[in-house]
């Protein structure tokens, strides 16, 4: 038994490796439920930084709001964020889902093209845990909330001439507006040419596949394939499995070089002409 569960496992251990290689391939990164949201970063979350970095580097499906919020937040609670800038759109190594809420239903959309903000660094004052905070509002209202953390263990250095730890807060206009997006029933669907006006348009790229494989369609797929390689992998194994033979009659070769039945069955009678009559 436990040889016929060796092919079957060690089958369903390269369906599975196969599965998990596929879906990393083709699957896009983590979804979103809303646009605009952080695609990837450098540093990268939970990373070691050995490097006095002088900006990071946030890069998100949109740009952000004109009015978005940055902090960066040392170890001991310093606040070390300089100013902040937009770079060139890049292409994204890996597409983004996110989704937009279109009458009631959520529809996918594939985000190609990422737009960074760069934010600058005053100084590195200690090692230790960092931590990069942003607010924004996507343009069709839904809030753009996050952090990032990652650990410092570079040079530090004490803070530049003149240098005073920055407090500012998100602008009351910002809260207004992404007061008005939590209560307006309406974001799901924002006005095409107010959207077109606050946000600058994307380039090609981020748009939805049309006449593709649907991305939920893809693990079925994939699912489907390794039942598949069970199923056949478990069948060769039954099918190879040979008879064995029913055990053959014992036999004896006789004086005279036939064959010779072995027990009662096989024991040589006299003939009747030759029993020797007993003796009186």
């Amino acid at each position: 038994m436990r040889a016929a569960l060796t092919p079957l496992r060690r089958a369903a251990t390269l369906a599975t490796a196969a599965l998990v290689a596929v879906s990393t391939a083709l699957l896009p990164a983590t979804p979103a439920a809303a646009h605009g949201q952080l695609a990837t970063s450098t540093p990268l979350a939970d990373t070691v930084v050995t490097k006095a970095l002088d900006q990071l580097t946030l890069v998100f499906t949109e740009q952000p709001h004109p009015q978005a919020h940055f902090t960066l937040t040392a170890p001991s609670g310093l606040r070390v964020e300089g100013a902040r800038s937009s770079g060139e759109p890049i292409r994204l190594d890996k597409p983004v889902q996110e989704y937009y809420l279109v009458e009631g239903k959520l529809e996918p959309k594939l985000y190609h093209t990422g737009f960074p903000t760069l934010l600058a660094v005053s100084h590195w004052p200690v090692t230790g845990r960092y931590t990069a905070s942003y607010l924004s509002i996507a343009s069709d209202g839904d809030e753009v909330r996050g952090s990032l953390t990652f650990d410092y263990q570079g040079p530090t250095g004490a803070a530049p001439a003149g240098w005073v730890a920055p407090t500012s807060q998100a602008a009351p206009d910002l809260l207004a507006l992404l007061e008005k997006g939590h209560s307006d029933p309406s974001r799901s669907n924002p006005d095409p040419a107010q959207t077109q006006a606050a946000y600058p348009p994307a380039p090609a790229g981020n748009e939805t596949p049309e006449g593709g494989l649907s991305p939920w369609l893809v693990p079925g797929i994939v699912v489907a394939v390794v039942a598949a390689i069970v199923v056949v992998a478990a069948r060769r194994r039954t099918g190879a499995t040979p008879a064995r033979p029913a055990p053959a009659a014992r036999r004896t070769a006789a004086p005279g070089g036939g064959p010779k039945r072995s027990g009662a069955a096989g024991r040589a009678r006299p003939h009747p002409k030759t029993r020797q009559r007993p003796r009186r």
